[in-house]
């Protein structure tokens, strides 16, 4: 199987997750205001990020996860509170959304304004069972995924910086806009489990 049809393929497992009980509370907030204005808790200038920066971006934020992630099992999996993921849960969060990007991507590459099948974070979690997974093995494959988005981001060139796709939601991205966007999220991840902000 292909870098992209495992990517598409782990885009349509997530967009058939199941739900089972967790104390969690979904997140239902619309993050694209992070392209208007600084998010004031992680830091990240979004407007301000050049989109052909974003691979050098994520590698850099891959690289801080996966030392991150050669800590202790235990303290990994552990919850600060009951509603809170565990810094193992974010990672698994953080290395889905690396391979759900570089599928919507290669969609706005390839076709002419493709519509984002829905996908549901807090589904995947408990349907992946995130809490259960190898802190370790997280690591590689977040490593292995940040470098597949990035060298997705790498290959845009000229006019492609403009092609468009498009959420349910009704909310419309550029390739440029959808690079700002989607590099807040790993940003913002670390900054939940180290509590250090960009800058």
């Amino acid at each position: 199987m292909t870098t992209a049809e495992n990517a598409a393929a782990t885009a349509t497992t997530f967009e058939s997750a199941a739900t089972t009980p967790d104390a969690v509370v979904p997140d239902t907030k619309d993050w694209t205001w992070v392209l208007e204005q600084a998010c004031p808790d992680c830091g990240l200038d979004t407007p301000a990020v050049d989109p052909a920066g974003v691979p050098a971006l994520v590698r850099a934020n891959a690289a801080t996860w996966t030392a991150l992630l050669a800590g202790d099992p235990a303290e990994l999996r552990r919850r600060p509170d009951p509603a809170t993921w565990s810094a193992v849960e974010y990672a698994c969060h953080v290395r889905d959304v690396f391979r759900l990007f570089a599928h919507r991507l290669d969609l706005m590459l390839s076709q002419d304004g493709p519509l984002f099948a829905n996908w549901n974070q807090d589904e995947t979690a408990l349907a992946e069972r995130y809490a259960e997974q190898d802190p370790a093995v997280v690591g590689s494959e977040l490593a292995a995924a940040a470098e597949l988005v990035a060298a997705a981001f790498e290959q845009v060139t000229g006019d492609q910086w403009q092609r468009t796709g498009d959420r349910s939601d009704g909310a419309r991205f550029t390739v440029a806009s959808f690079a700002q966007y989607f590099i807040h999220d790993p940003v913002h991840h670390l900054f939940d489990v180290t509590g250090i902000r960009v800058g």
